[in-house]
C-alpha cells in the first residue's frame, strides 16, 4: 500500500522594490517587482513627502499590484542621517540603510555614473538582498531617537578640539613667520605686545590685530569646551542611566579617561548589541585584510571601515594602556612581542588596540577585569580636586 503526499506551494508575495539615490535638491526613485523587470525611475524634489507617496502609489498602478501592496526600500547611508528611514518605517515600509564603501561597482577605470545608474544599480542589489544574498551588501544598525541624540556630546566635543588646535597652528603659524615661538594660553593678549623681532622691534600693527581676531575665537571655543566638559562630569556625577553605570565602570581601570570612556559607551557600548570579538573588532574597522591570488600573498593592514572616531580613540587608548598599566598581561604582551624597533612598536600598538578593544567589552559584558590591571576610584578622575583634598588630609 503506497501513500501519496500533496505538496501545496504557496505564491510568493509580490512586493514593490523601492531604491533611492538621494541628492540636496531632488531624488532619484527606481521602481521594480523583481529580476527581468525593466526598472520605471523617477525623479521628485529632495524631502517631498507628498511626491514621494504619489509615485509610490503611481508604481503600484504601473505593476499591477493591489494599493495595500508591501514595499520594501534602500538608501545609502550619508548626510540624510536616519530621518528618512523612521519616516519609511512609520508608512509600513521596510527600508534598508546601506553601507556605501559595501556596494560593489564595475572595475573599470572609466564607467558611466549618473544617478539614474546608481538608482538601478541600488535596486538590482536591493532585489538580491530580498531574494536571499544576504552578503550583497553591509546593512546600517539604526540607533534610537535616544541613541542618536546621546551620540552628539561627545562628537560635538571632538570637533571643538579639533576647531581649537587649528586656531592654535594659526596663531603658531603667524608667529613663526616672524621668528617667534610662544605658547597659547589665556594670557597670550598680555605678551602679545612683549614679542619683539629680530632686531628688536614689535609686530605690525595689521599683523597684532589678527592675532588678537584669532585668538579672540581660540577663547570662544575654549570656553564651549570647558562648559561641555563640565556637563559631561556633572552627567557622570548625577545620572543613574545604565549607560553612565558603563561609563563609571570604565572609569575605574586606570589608563582609562574622561574622553574614553564616555565615547566608547556612547557610541558602542550603550547601544549595540556584540555577538563576538570579530564583529566587535569589524565594528571599528580594526580587522586585518590578508590579501592572497596564486603565491602571492601579504597582509594589507587594517580594514579601516567602522566609526573613525573610535578607531583614533583607541590607538591613544593603547598608549596610555601601556603607560598607566605597565603590569598588566596585555602591556606585557606588547613588551616581549614588540619591543624592539620602532616601526614593530608602531605596528604593534594597533594589535593592542583590538586586544583592548575585546578586553573592555568583556569588562563590562561579563564582569572580567583584564588580567593585571589596577583598579582606582572613578570619582578621582570625574573630581580631580577630590583626589587631591584627600592627600592633603592624610598628609594631615
Amino acid at each position: 500500500m503506497t501513500a501519496t503526499h500533496t505538496m501545496h506551494a504557496t505564491a510568493p508575495t509580490v512586493q514593490l522594490h523601492l531604491a533611492f539615490e538621494l541628492g540636496w535638491s531632488q531624488w532619484v526613485l527606481a521602481f521594480t517587482v523583481g529580476h527581468g523587470q525593466a526598472p520605471r525611475l523617477r525623479t521628485i524634489r529632495a524631502r517631498d513627502e507628498e511626491a514621494l507617496k504619489a509615485e509610490i502609489a503611481k508604481a503600484k498602478l504601473r505593476f499591477g499590484l493591489p494599493a495595500d501592496a508591501p514595499v520594501v526600500s534602500c538608501y545609502e547611508a550619508g548626510r540624510d542621517g536616519f530621518w528618512l528611514h523612521r519616516y519609511l518605517t512609520a508608512q509600513g515600509i521596510s527600508n534598508l540603510i546601506v553601507d556605501s564603501s559595501s556596494i560593489e561597482v564595475n572595475r573599470r577605470k572609466r564607467r558611466a555614473k549618473t544617478d539614474r545608474i546608481d538608482a538601478g544599480k541600488l535596486l538590482c542589489l536591493l532585489v538580491r538582498y530580498h531574494n536571499g544574498e544576504k552578503k550583497v551588501w553591509s546593512v546600517v544598525r539604526v540607533p534610537t531617537v535616544a541613541e542618536e541624540d546621546q551620540r552628539q556630546l561627545g562628537r560635538e566635543l571632538l570637533a571643538l578640539k579639533d576647531e581649537q588646535t587649528q586656531h592654535v597652528n594659526r596663531i603658531k603659524a603667524l608667529l613663526a613667520s616672524q621668528g617667534l615661538d610662544v605658547k597659547v594660553d589665556e594670557k597670550f593678549p598680555e605678551r602679545l605686545a612683549a614679542f619683539r623681532l629680530w632686531d628688536q622691534t614689535t609686530l605690525g600693527e595689521d599683523r597684532q590685530q589678527q592675532l588678537q581676531r584669532e585668538f579672540a575665537r581660540w577663547q570662544f571655543v575654549h570656553r564651549q569646551i570647558l562648559d561641555l566638559e563640565a556637563q559631561r562630569r556633572q552627567c557622570i556625577r548625577r545620572a543613574e542611566t545604565p549607560a553612565v553605570k558603563q561609563v563609571r565602570s570604565l572609569l575605574e581601570l586606570r589608563g582609562i579617561g574622561l574622553n574614553g570612556a564616555w565615547l566608547l559607551v556612547r557610541e558602542l557600548f550603550g547601544w549595540r548589541t556584540i555577538r563576538n570579538r570579530r564583529e566587535l573588532a569589524a565594528l571599528v574597522g580594526l580587522t586585518p585584510m590578508p590579501y592572497q591570488s596564486g603565491d602571492s600573498a601579504c597582509e594589507q593592514g587594517i580594514s579601516k571601515a567602522g566609526n573613525r572616531r573610535l578607531r583614533r580613540l583607541l590607538v591613544e587608548l593603547a598608549w596610555g594602556w601601556l603607560r598607566w598599566q605597565p603590569s598588566s598581561a596585555l602591556s606585557r604582551w606588547y613588551a616581549a612581542r614588540f619591543g624592539s624597533g620602532r616601526r614593530a612598536r608602531k605596528v604593534g600598538i594597533v594589535a593592542v588596540a583590538r586586544k583592548l578593544l575585546v578586553a573592555l567589552w568583556r569588562y563590562l559584558d561579563r564582569g572580567e577585569v583584564p588580567e593585571g590591571a589596577l583598579l582606582c576610584d572613578w570619582r578621582d578622575k570625574v573630581d580631580p580636586s577630590r583626589k587631591k583634598v584627600a592627600a592633603v588630609a592624610a598628609e594631615a
